[in-house]
């Protein structure tokens, strides 16, 4: 694997101990979120906040091997249960994967990410990480340019998924609502 997550960088865990047990689940499934989500909703949807080329967030620089400053695709997006946000989802490839094994990324529109890295066998999955996110931090900022005002801290996941040694960054963002949304 061409890049690895250092542990407990500025603040993400390599376990989710410390989460609510009722979250801890859904932050250590190491299986296809999207698919867990679709068995979970009558309604599964995925809505496209921000795309395109900017800059990605600190910790994820040295990751994803960028330079400072450097600029790379980013999508965020919202997956809705039954109309109810319940996840926010943000996901960084750098700019020059996308000439190559990532070049599908930017075509995904409304469609969930997950199915995409989840069906192909050459897509491999890195560790699971964990952090509790509050307002300090960028993704909350994020999250909230997408209309989710996050009260209190939540808390989140992100991995490092490759491909033909190439490095894609997904993070996800486990909202109150989730633990509410069922069939």
């Amino acid at each position: 694997m061409c890049c690895d997550l250092e542990p407990a960088v500025l603040g993400w865990l390599a376990h989710p101990f410390f989460a609510p047990r009722e979250f801890r689940g859904w932050l250590a499934d190491p299986g296809s979120l999207t698919r867990r989500l679709k068995r979970r909703c009558n309604r599964f949807s995925v809505s496209p906040v921000r795309v395109g080329f900017m800059r990605p967030n600190r910790d994820e620089y040295s990751i994803l091997q960028l330079r400072p400053g450097e600029r790379a695709y980013v999508r965020e997006v919202v997956l809705n249960c039954n109309d109810k946000a319940v996840v926010f989802a943000h996901s960084v490839v750098a700019a020059a994967s996308l000439r190559g094994p990532w070049a599908a990324v930017t075509q995904l529109g409304s469609r969930p990410l997950g199915e995409a890295l989840f069906s192909d066998p050459r897509v491999a999955r890195g560790p699971l990480q964990f952090r509790r996110i509050d307002a300090r931090h960028a993704l909350s900022r994020q999250a909230a340019r997408a209309g989710i005002a996050l009260e209190g801290a939540v808390w989140a996941r992100r991995s490092l998924f490759t491909l033909l040694e190439q490095p894609l960054m997904v993070t996800e963002v486990f909202l109150p609502a989730l633990l509410g949304a069922r069939k």
